[in-house]
């Protein structure tokens, strides 16, 4: 079985970030993946400060929730990041996990990962898709492999409308999409973890 986890980067702890993550989460379940769920927003996870420790010993020298985290996704054969539409771009707390995942890199953990987007802006053409395109360049650099949200549709990945609290319970099209991205992940997964 494949172990999908699927990370928010809202500040928002109940937002509709995490709603589209849960929705992508249940799907790839159903499709036979056991799942995890991170929320940035609840961890104690501070920026990088540029000491190249993690270049010299594999391992960040801040210690903090990131070292758990990091842990738990490396073990992970699918990977869902999430992030609120900031100024067409991730949140602060999103950006500070890419950062902090550089010893991921030092031996490319997260290479053939079959991975994905969630971002949530507040009207359709919000910012959806740069904030994805956001998440897809972080996840190329840590030599992942991407999926959108698959056919019909064929998405940069999940992506809702919304606002206030609450408001992707009411957006049937973001959260099929973050149902297929679940889905599409898991199946991919398994394909290539046989």
């Amino acid at each position: 079985m494949v172990n999908v986890i699927g990370i928010s980067g809202s500040p928002r702890i109940k937002g509709n970030t995490t709603l589209l993550i849960k929705k992508a989460l249940e799907s790839a379940e159903n499709a036979g993946a056991n799942t995890k769920f991170i929320h940035l927003g609840k961890l104690d996870i501070s920026p990088c400060k540029a000491c190249n420790k993690c270049k010299e010993t594999g391992f960040c020298s801040i210690k903090d929730d990131m070292d758990d985290v990091l842990k738990t996704i490396s073990d992970a054969q699918g990977l869902i990041l999430g992030s609120p539409v900031y100024f067409g771009n991730v949140t602060a707390q999103m950006k500070i996990f890419m950062d902090r995942s550089r010893p991921l890199r030092i031996d490319f953990s997260l290479r053939n990962v079959v991975s994905g987007a969630v971002s949530v802006g507040a009207s359709r053409n919000g910012g959806q898709e740069t904030t994805c395109a956001a998440i897809h360049d972080y996840l190329l650099i840590q030599d992942a492999i991407i999926v959108g949200d698959g056919a019909p549709a064929a998405h940069y990945g999940a992506t809702g409308v919304g606002g206030s609290v609450n408001d992707c319970k009411n957006d049937d099209l973001g959260l099929e999409t973050a149902k297929n991205l679940g889905k599409r992940i898991t199946d991919l997964a398994i394909k290539i973890n046989k």
